[in-house]
């Protein structure tokens, strides 16, 4: 199943939240507050969106957090690879090529390598304010080359998400 992790899920959550009030600046104890989650928690998916430059901080006693970019500059794919351990990737090959035993003779990897790039840039065509308009479908790109063979549906088959 893919599925995203609690730390993505938290971290698009935290930053959704501070997109919705641009000009205020968030403390972690608030932000942990108004979205009821751990402060150690928000305090470490705050600092790793800050190493790679999703939020700015200010030290103080009126100090916290704000986006470095405007909500429509910020992508999911830039959110995922800064609070994912490892290299984006479906599977083990195509995070991080050369780790898998059987990589040379796999018949499959290529098709895999296809599908993650349909992901990934899925992924990147979804931005913060995108993830804000609740009332509005989110735009799904067309594929450019490599393409994916179109999917037929299969009946009674659930559909998959990243998030729930």
């Amino acid at each position: 199943m893919l599925r995203i992790s609690k730390i993505v899920d938290y971290g698009i959550l935290v930053l959704t939240h501070m997109a919705a009030r641009p000009t205020h600046v968030c403390s972690a104890a608030d932000l942990a507050a108004s979205l009821g989650l751990g402060q150690p928690v928000v305090s470490k998916v705050l600092k790793l969106l800050a190493q790679h430059r999703l939020v700015s901080s200010t030290r103080g006693a009126h100090g916290g957090y704000r986006l470095e970019r405007a909500a429509n500059q910020i992508n999911v794919a830039e959110i995922i690879d800064a609070l994912e351990d490892q290299p984006f990737g479906l599977t083990e090959c195509t995070a991080m090529p050369g780790a898998c035993s059987v990589e040379s003779g796999c018949h499959i990897r290529t098709h895999w390598q296809r599908i993650n790039l349909v992901v990934r840039r899925t992924l990147e065509s979804v931005t913060l304010a995108d993830m804000l308009d609740e009332g509005r479908p989110i735009p799904v790109p067309v594929a450019s080359a490599p393409t994916v063979a179109a999917v037929r549906p299969v009946p009674n088959t659930p559909n998959w998400s990243l998030s729930k």
